[in-house]
């Protein structure tokens, strides 16, 4: 077992304290600590490094995040590759803008509320049991709602995103290697996300439906690179000019239908209301042809005599 200590630090750092320096003044200005592979598997108090800013702590076999809520200028957390299947102790970090989390065990993204200046979340490529999928803690989603610019989830079994509508600041999300099957779906989230220029879903089934890459493109107009290809003014105007074509050919196709409609309902009533009918008049003995109309008319009336034709 080989646990991060501040004896580790101080042994193996490449900044060298000065001569005048002793180990704890030396630790207070450190900004910096690498132990990337290097088997590390806990984190023990480094509380004396109140300085510190980066931490790379990638490519070990650590299980759990501890000891990290001393770290109040911590701005950039790398912790991927390790053991960790629960995201936690990390709501003291107010100033982390940063967080690596791909390749751990982690099934539910929790626990980062309170971090309002966390603007990039990688948590791609998580090693979950077979049929698992990553899924979302709605109050984690609504504590990054403004903060959130850069997410990647590829690989994670995804096969839903419109929970990802509350991001109303995201610009970069990459989903490739996932689930996601509908157009509908992604148009959806499209419309929400205006200011989203880049998106990756590269590998999912959706990618294979017809006229995919046409309708994301004309569903968005911040979008510019989709699935690592740039979506150049050129494609984005032929696509918005074959739409309005055929919306116009739609729109004109409805109305001579219901102009025709019309048409048809008028030569109806013209000929219910100008039906011919024969009239018999006893006294005369001889059939006389009169309008409907006049029938109606004369009844009506009560005392007019109908037009009739000879």
């Amino acid at each position: 077992m080989v646990r991060l200590t501040l004896d580790l630090i101080a042994k193996n750092s490449n900044l060298k304290p000065r001569k005048e320096e002793n180990t704890l003044q030396y630790l207070r200005k450190i900004t910096h600590i690498n132990f990337s592979d290097k088997n590390i598997d806990a984190i023990e108090d480094l509380s004396l490094c109140k300085n510190l800013s980066v931490l790379y702590l990638y490519d070990n076999r650590i299980s759990q995040i501890t000891n990290l809520n001393f770290a109040t200028n911590l701005t950039h957390l790398y912790l991927q590759n390790n053991c960790i299947s629960c995201i936690e102790n990390l709501r003291s970090l107010k100033k982390l803008e940063k967080l690596y989390l791909g390749g751990n065990y982690i099934a539910v993204i929790e626990g980062l509320e309170g971090l309002e200046g966390l603007r990039e979340l990688h948590v791609e490529s998580q090693r979950l049991p077979l049929g698992e999928k990553l899924v979302f803690d709605p109050r984690t989603l609504h504590s990054l709602a403004k903060s959130l610019s850069i997410l990647n989830i590829s690989n994670n079994n995804i096969d839903d995103i419109r929970d990802l509508e509350i991001l109303e600041n995201l610009n970069q999300l990459i989903a490739a290697d996932n689930q996601l099957l509908h157009v509908k779906d992604l148009e959806f989230l499209l419309n929400k996300l205006m200011k989203l220029w880049k998106m990756d879903l590269n590998r999912n089934p959706v990618c294979l439906k017809p006229k995919y890459r046409d309708r994301l493109i004309l569903v968005s107009k911040s979008l510019e690179f989709l699935d690592g290809k740039e979506i150049k003014n050129m494609e984005r105007q032929f696509l918005m000019n074959w739409k309005a074509s055929k919306d116009a050919k739609k729109t004109s196709k409805k109305k001579n239908s219901k102009n025709e409609d019309t048409r048809n309902s008028c030569n109806s009533n013209f000929e219910t209301m100008h039906h011919i009918v024969p009239v018999y008049y006893p006294r005369v003995g001889k059939p006389k042809v009169v309008f409907f109309s006049d029938i109606q008319r004369f009844l009506a009336n009560g005392n007019a005599s109908p037009r009739s034709s000879q």
